[in-house]
């Protein structure tokens, strides 16, 4: 499995529209952040988890000229604004594009992208199939897919673990039956928007503290915000087996 970062920063990224601080004015490659995504490379399967609104721009980038299919973990628009550009896949691939989330997420980009399913259908807008899941394991294209719940707040959202790989954003609590399915994963992402505890992510502190607890091979930070600090500098401070992940940082497991 390869695994590429696709965007590591919060909903309004990294840097900030307006912001003068230090990480915004940052140049480390390291501290530009777009909204969160992952593209997994799974068994000659190219799939993405979230499509937010810098889809775009980040398939251009990794050179993405395939994609079997897209999955949610949530409605909130930093996870699905960007579902628009999978035209360019029907076009590609002369198919419709299969989407997988909860049946509140699909009826949320029902509402938000009602042209897509509208009884007139406009030439040329994005063709896609539908999969509604819940906390049940299903495949993508042949590869499993193990759902773990957790909570943004009060809003129920799905991470995924996909063998030894386990992919968790938007998170501030997962309950113990969940924890177990995490366990003995070889890769952790998780959450870390910054240092000070928040409504509905996990802080720094909170993250390393559960990824202690987990002890995987490898973990790996992201929905970074700019209040969390210089890439180099939070780096240096963390454990040896976590890293901060950044944008177009592939590994392989």
């Amino acid at each position: 499995m390869k695994v590429t970062f696709l965007g590591t920063g919060t909903s309004q990224g990294v840097p900030v529209i307006g912001c003068n601080c230090q990480v915004c004015r940052s140049v480390d490659y390291r501290d530009k952040r777009l909204r969160v995504s992952v593209h997994l490379q799974v068994d000659g399967r190219s799939i993405i988890i979230d499509s937010g609104p810098d889809f775009r721009q980040q398939v251009l980038r990794e050179r993405i000229t395939a994609l079997d299919a897209l999955i949610f973990t949530h409605e909130h628009k930093d996870h699905t604004a960007g579902l628009d550009d999978i035209r360019a896949y029907n076009f590609l691939q002369h198919r419709d594009m299969p989407l997988y989330g909860e049946t509140r997420v699909l009826e949320q980009i029902k509402r938000e992208f009602a042209y897509i399913f509208s009884d007139f259908k406009y030439p040329g807008i994005p063709q896609v199939q539908l999969h509604a899941i819940d906390e049940q394991p299903f495949t993508v294209e042949g590869v499993p897919f193990t759902p773990i719940r957790v909570k943004h707040y009060k809003l129920p959202v799905l991470g995924y673990r996909v063998g030894d790989f386990t992919y968790i954003t938007d998170a501030n609590y997962i309950a113990a039956q969940e924890i177990e399915k995490i366990k003995g994963s070889k890769v952790i992402v998780l959450n870390a928007l910054r240092h000070e505890p928040h409504i509905s992510h996990f802080s720094l502190q909170e993250a390393v503290a559960l990824l202690e607890e987990l002890q995987p091979e490898r973990a790996y930070l992201t929905h970074i915000s700019h209040l969390l600090g210089q890439h180099r500098e939070v780096e240096a401070q963390l454990p040896d087996f976590i890293r901060l992940a950044y944008d177009g940082l592939q590994i392989e497991l």
